[in-house]
């Protein structure tokens, strides 16, 4: 019997991390993510996370179009002089960074202040290649509320000076409740990634794409 007894507790601890994890990020980034962009400070870059233009069906996705409308905003309202978009470009049928500074020159921005990362698959990719690759360390992190508390977390702990601005979501939406339902997988993969065990959770990559 106390061996049933502490099996459960173990289960129950499992169960208990991400929720943990997922509440630790939420905490990190309090004071730093915005929705009004009256209250944003003004940094150098804005830098954008990628998401698929199109879901299933072809509908348009309603996440991708808020984030090109809040770096358009933040562009338009002078709180940032430069965008940098980060997403999955790396074949024919991903091409995020494409299409949104596509969508970003359509709606008004000027086409010499965007620079595209084609190979921020992940987030843990897009934070990371900011400043190795494109020495961007002080940026406006532009995405939807629940992934932002963990990009800012990914920043923050690797020294970077970041606060987000909130894209809208349609809350209560079976694709918001999707996500957030991945959030709870990708928060500790993302605490994976900063401690260089990506390998830990490689053969489930494929599967989780679109969460990490």
């Amino acid at each position: 019997m106390k061996f049933i007894w502490w099996m459960i507790k173990v289960i129950l601890f499992i169960i208990m991390i991400p929720f943990a994890i997922y509440a630790i990020m939420s905490i990190t980034s309090w004071g730093r993510i915005y929705d009004d962009i009256n209250n944003v400070p003004a940094k150098q870059t804005a830098l954008v996370l990628g998401t698929t233009k199109y879901i299933s069906k072809g509908e348009p996705n309603p996440f991708y179009a808020y984030r090109i409308k809040a770096a358009t905003e933040l562009y338009k309202k002078g709180k940032v002089k430069n965008i940098l978009l980060s997403g999955d470009s790396t074949t024919k049928y991903y091409r995020e960074t494409t299409l949104m500074r596509k969508d970003l020159i359509k709606a008004g921005v000027p086409s010499y202040v965007i620079r595209s990362d084609k190979k921020g698959v992940r987030t843990f990719d897009s934070i990371k290649r900011a400043r190795e690759v494109y020495g961007v360390n002080d940026y406006i992190i532009v995405s939807q509320k629940f992934h932002l508390q963990r990009a800012l977390f990914l920043a923050l702990c690797r020294g970077d000076d970041a606060i987000g601005f909130v894209a809208p979501e349609v809350e209560g939406s079976g694709a918001s409740r999707k996500m957030m339902a991945r959030e709870l997988f990708a928060r500790p993969v993302a605490l994976l990634d900063l401690f260089g065990l990506s390998r830990l959770y490689e053969p489930w990559k494929k599967e989780f794409k679109d969460a990490l």
